[in-house]
């Protein structure tokens, strides 16, 4: 078997349907921890789909990750809301801040978390922080 033997397995359940592919992302990053650039070819071609659309879809949910996970996850909402309410320089400055800490917190960002009542938001470690400033978030990271 293939060094992409769970992927091809999951390939083969799903009969190589174009509309798996989101079934196969996940059994991909389930079983490597996360999604290189190799994995995403081979999903391309096994579901005969173009490389774009399946980097597409696996940059375009932030379950997701192109590189291997930190030790923590630092998550800033980028939706409207949020972004009205300065979540834009909140991932500025926290990015500014981690950048040479990718081992311990890795940052992404998300279209929209669905709280916009409490934006904007930062998610550090699967809990909610809402209304948060850059002091707030700088805060909340120097915690973990």
């Amino acid at each position: 078997m293939s060094g992409f033997g769970l992927v091809d397995m999951a390939m083969r359940r799903h009969q190589f349907r174009p509309d798996a592919l989101i079934e196969v992302l996940h059994k991909a990053q389930e079983s490597a921890g996360f999604l290189d650039e190799a994995v995403l070819l081979h999903i391309a071609r096994g579901l005969k789909l173009p490389p774009s659309r399946v980097y597409g879809v696996a940059t375009f949910y932030h379950l997701f990750s192109l590189e291997p996970k930190a030790l923590h996850t630092c998550l800033v909402c980028l939706g409207t809301a949020c972004h009205v309410k300065g979540a834009n320089e909140i991932m500025l400055v926290l990015s500014n801040r981690l950048s040479g800490n990718k081992d311990q917190i890795s940052l992404k960002s998300a279209r929209c978390l669905g709280a916009c009542g409490i934006a904007p938001i930062v998610v550090i470690d699967g809990e909610i922080k809402g209304k948060q400033t850059v002091q707030s978030a700088l805060f909340n990271i120097q915690q973990i």
